[in-house]
């Protein structure tokens, strides 16, 4: 087995292709060891050690390291990890149980229904194909008087750039065609 990495906008995360898939469906986040329990692959990869979290998607893992951490040291461990889970067989995340995050956008109810709509619909077709090449994604937190709250996670979170991100490119696009956004915030987890 053959296992790809690629560098993020993130440099305290990798992404790990492993060829194959990992998620039938959506993403899952897992931003400490403790909400990993209901993920064995996530669970191997925080057993390495300096690992801060841990993010899948359809097919990649994405891993952030501890700010004490070395890519160098760490990557063969995390690199292991990752292919010792993938031989085993063992399901990514475990039979009934949901992941922390399936990717799923926050529901919304109210007079802005018709907007949100929108919001989501330019955030699945424009945005998070163009996160996830980077290991990250990116989902509908709310909105409320023009501002639209956005969830990062895996390689966004965190990321030096993600401000960048956020102003520039997702408020630049949602305002332009939806003249009701006038900004763009992350939320915490």
């Amino acid at each position: 087995m053959f296992i790809q990495t690629e560098s993020t906008p993130n440099p305290a995360t990798l992404k790990f292709l492993p060829g194959q898939a990992v998620l039938e469906m959506g993403t899952a986040d897992f931003p400490s060891e403790e909400a990993a329990q209901s993920s064995p692959l996530a669970r191997r990869i925080f057993a390495t050690g300096h690992v801060a979290g841990v993010f899948l998607g359809s097919d990649f893992v994405t891993v952030t390291k501890t700010a004490d951490a070395e890519w160098d040291h760490i990557k063969p461990a995390v690199l292991g990890a990752v292919m010792e889970h993938f031989q085993s067989g063992a399901p990514a995340i475990d039979d009934g149980s949901a992941p922390a995050q399936q990717g799923g956008h926050a529901e919304h109810s109210g007079e802005d229904g018709a907007i949100v709509e929108q919001i989501k619909e330019l955030l699945d077709t424009r945005v998070r194909p163009a996160v996830a090449q980077d290991g990250g994604d990116i989902t509908f937190h709310g909105f409320d008087r023009g501002v639209v709250y956005l969830h990062m996670q895996g390689a966004c979170a965190g990321c030096p750039s993600s401000t960048l991100t956020l102003k520039m490119g997702i408020e630049n696009l949602l305002r332009h065609y939806i003249p009701e956004v006038v900004e763009v915030r992350p939320v915490a987890a």
